[in-house]
C-alpha cells in the first residue's frame, strides 16, 4: 500500500479522483488508453500505485494484449507490483468508482495539467537553489533558470500523425511561394536577386556574417534587407549596439521616402516630402520589427530576450549590428580571442535553437589598410577565426569609393561571397544611394521626378 506523502508534498497539486477515474475509464473501456497515451506519461501520476498499473498498460499495449482486469492483475505480479497497489481490491474499486469511461480524455488531462504544476514548483526550487548560489555567474544564472522553465513547456509539446491530404496541401503552399519567389529560391530572399542566385534567399538555423571596415555600410545593407523581409511577413528583431533606436528609424525613414539624411535630421522637407513622411511613416509602423539598442548585450541576454519574443510575437530572422560590439561578460574580459568565439559560437547556437536565419555583421581588421588590394578576405575577419568557423556564409562588403574618390564606378557596392556552405561563393554588384543610405540591385536606374514636366 502506498505511505502517507510526506508533509512538503501535502499541498503539492494532484488530483487522485482523476488519476483513479482515468485508470478505471481505460479497463472500461480499452480504446480510450490509446488517445490518453499519446500525451500521458507514467511519472506524470503523483501517486506511485497508479503510475506503476499505467506503466502496466503500457507494457501490455506494446505486446498487443487485452487491457482488463485479469491481464492488468497479472501484469502487475509478474512485475512483483500487484500487492504494492493495494491487490485485485483496489483494481475492483478502480472499475466500481468510475462516474464514466467516456471522459477518459478528460481525466487525462486533468492529471497532465496537475504534473506540469508539479514540474513548475520542481523548477521553482532549483532556480531559487541556483539564484542562491553566489559561486555561479550570473549569467549563467539565468541561462540555467531558463533551461529549468523551458524544460517543462517542452513537456507539452506533441506531434501528431499527419493526414497526407494536409502534408500535400503544405507541400503545395510551400511550392507555390517557391515559384512565387523564383527559380533556385529556398529560403527567405534578400532582396538582391543576383545574391539571391547565390545563397537561394536566407536559411532557418544559419549564421551569416555580413563583414566590412568601418564607413562600407554594413548598418545600411542589413536595414535594406530588414524592411524587404519584414515586408514579405517575416518577423525581424535588430539588436544594435552601434545606434542608437532613434538614428535607425531615421535611417529607415530615409530609406522608405527617398528623403536624405541630411533633410531628416535639419526637417528642411518641402510639404510633398512632408506628406512622403507621413505615409512612409504610417507603412513601416505595421511592418513586423522589433529593435533593442542594449549596449554590449550578452548572448545570454539576447537569447532571453529572442525566446520571449519568439513566444509573444514569433521570430524568423534576428540581425546583430555588430558582434565585436557584444559582451560575453567577465569569464572572457581578459581574453579577447576567446571572447568572440564564445559569441559567435552563441549566435549559432541561437540560430539553430529558434530555427531561425541569424544574420551579424562584423568588423574586419586593419590589415585591410595595409594591402595594396584593399578587397577583404576571410583572413580579415578581425579577432577570432572560430567567426569563419560558426558561420553558414560568410560575405564581405567593399565598396571601391570609400578608398578611391577617382573611382569610375562611385555608387557601386560589391557584396563578396567567400564562404557558403549550402552552395557556390562568388562576387554580385549592387547599387548603393549614398544620400539615403539605400542599396538597390545594379540595373535599378534612379529617375529624378524634378526634372519632368
Amino acid at each position: 500500500m502506498d505511505q502517507p506523502p510526506p508533509p512538503a508534498q501535502l499541498h503539492l497539486p494532484m488530483s487522485q479522483e482523476a488519476e483513479e477515474a482515468l485508470l478505471g475509464a481505460v479497463l472500461l473501456h480499452p480504446k480510450a488508453y490509446l488517445s490518453v497515451a499519446a500525451f500521458l506519461n507514467p511519472e506524470d501520476f503523483f501517486i506511485k500505485r497508479n503510475e506503476y498499473i499505467w506503466q502496466a498498460f503500457n507494457r501490455l499495449n506494446d505486446r498487443g494484449e487485452p487491457i482488463d482486469n485479469v491481464t492488468l492483475a497479472r501484469e502487475l505480479e509478474a512485475l512483483d507490483l500487484l500487492d504494492e497497489v493495494g491487490g485485485p481490491p483496489y483494481i475492483t474499486n478502480l472499475v466500481n468508482n468510475t462516474p464514466t469511461a467516456m471522459h477518459a480524455e478528460i481525466y487525462g488531462e486533468l492529471v497532465a495539467r496537475a504534473a506540469t504544476r508539479r514540474r513548475l514548483l520542481q523548477a521553482a526550487d532549483s532556480i531559487r537553489a541556483i539564484a542562491l548560489d553566489q559561486e555561479l555567474p550570473i549569467d549563467k544564472v539565468i541561462s540555467d533558470a531558463e533551461q529549468s522553465l523551458f524544460a517543462v513547456s517542452n513537456t507539452q509539446l506533441k506531434r501528431e500523425f499527419v493526414p497526407l491530404w494536409d502534408a500535400a496541401s503544405d507541400f503545395y503552399d510551400d511550392f507555390e511561394r517557391l515559384l512565387s519567389l523564383g527559380a533556385g529560391m529556398v529560403g527567405t530572399p534578400s532582396g538582391f536577386r543576383a545574391l539571391d542566385g547565390l545563397l537561394g534567399g536566407f536559411q532557418k538555423s544559419d549564421l551569416i556574417v555580413f563583414a566590412g571596415r568601418p564607413g562600407m555600410g554594413k548598418t545600411s545593407w542589413i536595414l535594406t534587407v530588414a524592411l524587404y523581409v519584414a515586408r514579405l511577413g517575416a518577423r525581424v528583431a535588430i539588436f544594435t549596439m552601434e545606434m542608437g533606436v532613434e538614428q535607425l528609424v531615421q535611417r529607415i525613414v530615409s530609406m522608405e521616402t527617398g528623403i536624405s539624411l541630411q533633410q531628416l535630421r535639419s526637417a528642411a522637407i518641402s510639404p510633398g516630402e512632408q506628406t512622403r513622411l507621413t505615409e512612409a511613416i504610417s507603412r513601416i509602423s505595421n511592418l513586423p520589427l522589433f529593435i533593442d539598442d542594449t549596449p554590449s548585450i550578452t548572448p545570454t541576454e539576447m537569447r532571453t530576450k529572442c525566446r520571449r519574443l519568439q513566444h509573444e510575437y514569433g521570430l524568423d530572422m534576428v540581425m546583430v549590428d555588430y558582434m565585436q560590439l557584444m559582451s560575453a561578460g567577465r569569464a572572457y574580459e581578459n581574453n579577447r580571442v576567446q571572447e568572440i568565439s564564445y559569441i559567435s559560437r552563441s549566435l549559432k547556437e541561437l540560430a539553430r535553437e529558434l530555427n531561425i536565419t541569424l544574420l551579424s555583421t562584423a568588423q574586419l581588421s586593419r590589415a585591410v589598410e595595409n594591402r595594396q588590394d584593399k578587397r577583404p578576405q576571410l583572413s580579415d575577419l578581425r579577432e577570432s577565426g572560430s567567426i569563419e568557423q560558426d558561420a553558414d556564409a560568410v560575405m564581405f562588403l567593399y565598396r571601391d569609393e570609400v578608398y578611391n574618390e577617382e573611382t569610375e564606378f562611385p555608387n557601386q557596392a560589391d557584396i563578396i561571397l567567400s564562404k557558403h556552405r549550402h552552395g557556390p561563393t562568388g562576387t554580385v554588384q549592387l547599387y548603393f544611394e549614398k544620400t539615403i543610405t539605400k542599396f538597390m540591385d545594379i540595373n535599378i536606374q534612379r529617375v529624378d521626378l524634378s526634372d519632368l514636366d
